[in-house]
């Protein structure tokens, strides 16, 4: 029997890194164990993103976060109870920064770090910091929700470009930007992140929108772990965006099949990320995956990722129009009745 492992190239890059698969564990409450990073290379990961950094849980004496505060709760007095428990612990700068250090030590794959802030200091300053931990890249998870009726959305997006620009001159290591979709021109959106600096686009971010009790009349967090389905958003951002950017391309969302991972390579992304399939069914999927992945390969004739990277993007494809209006009245018109 022939080992598939031998003669098809699973190899990528991400952000200037060399990896040797397409498969990376992204940001999770599991990365914060270092044994389990230990776990995820082993499974076959190719780098891991670590859980993020929220600047609000450790710059409580931030200005701009104390007037939120006192806003919110002026305004409800629920408003707070999406907050972070302040009485939990929390793994703060130096735990983090020394989390990072470990990480590196304990693995030979690209060790990437998260960071969720809220200050354009608060930004500079971790970014900074953990780049001298050692960080192999840095992921910005931007979770900015737009309440405010008097922002703009040109307010909006020059508040992502301002702070990938300034985070960009600040560190030497790549920086990747998590998005989420809410962006009412999504391919300009990256053209301009594209443009202020940034060498890789995450799509996309999650948002969790909470849920309500009834019988308390409370607002409550709701987390639904993803599902293939989910992938298809990514999909079809990544084949429009591809080529018209320098900037590489990650999915995350939806993965949970070696097929979502060649799919994502089709639409044009340098590497899928995954969380809820390995919660799901464990660290040790990622081996199955990476096994199906190469199976698949051979069935279907390919000698390596590079060769299908992009091969089914906007521009690739014979009907671009599968990727605009087109498609929106073919499917309203498939649906039979039944």
């Amino acid at each position: 029997m022939i080992d598939l492992s031998l003669t098809i190239d699973l190899s990528t890059t991400y952000l200037g890194l060399k990896l040797k698969n397409p498969l990376v564990a992204s940001s999770s409450p599991m990365c914060e164990d270092v044994g389990n990073v230990r776990r995820i290379e082993d499974a076959g990961a190719a780098a891991v993103v670590l859980h993020s950094l929220f600047e609000e849980q450790i710059e409580l004496e931030s200005d701009d976060l104390d007037r939120w505060m006192r806003e919110g709760s002026e305004l409800s007095p629920e408003a707070t109870s999406h907050f972070p428990e302040l009485t939990q612990t929390v793994m703060g700068p130096e735990r983090y920064l020394a989390h990072i250090a470990k990480c590196k030590q304990a693995v030979r794959i690209p060790v990437i770090a998260s960071l969720n802030g809220v200050t354009t200091g608060g930004w500079l300053k971790y970014a900074r910091q953990m780049e001298q931990a050692g960080a192999d890249a840095l992921e910005l998870n931007i979770y900015h929700i737009a309440v405010n009726p008097e922002e703009s959305a040109e307010k909006v997006e020059q508040r992502y470009v301002d702070l990938v620009k300034a985070v960009r001159a600040e560190v030497r290591i790549p920086v990747a930007v998590k998005l989420g979709p809410y962006f009412s021109s999504m391919a300009n959106m990256a053209r301009k992140l594209d443009a202020a600096g940034a060498n890789g686009l995450v799509l996309f971010n999650r948002f969790y929108q909470p849920d309500y009790d009834l019988e308390a009349l409370e607002v409550v967090p709701n987390l639904i772990l993803s599902n293939s389905h989910e992938l298809l958003l990514r999909l079809h951002w990544i084949a429009v965006i591809y080529g018209s950017i320098h900037a590489d391309l990650a999915l995350t969302g939806g993965v949970h099949s070696a097929t979502d991972v060649v799919k994502a390579m089709m639409a044009g992304a340098r590497v899928a990320m995954m969380t809820s399939a390995l919660l799901k069914r464990g660290i040790s999927y990622l081996d199955t995956i990476c096994t199906e992945l190469l199976v698949w390969m051979g069935e279907h004739q390919y000698d390596s990722i590079r060769q299908m990277q992009g091969s089914m993007s906007r521009n690739a494809v014979n009907h671009p129009a599968a990727f605009e209006r087109a498609n929106y009245m073919k499917v309203l018109g498939s649906y039979i009745m039944r």
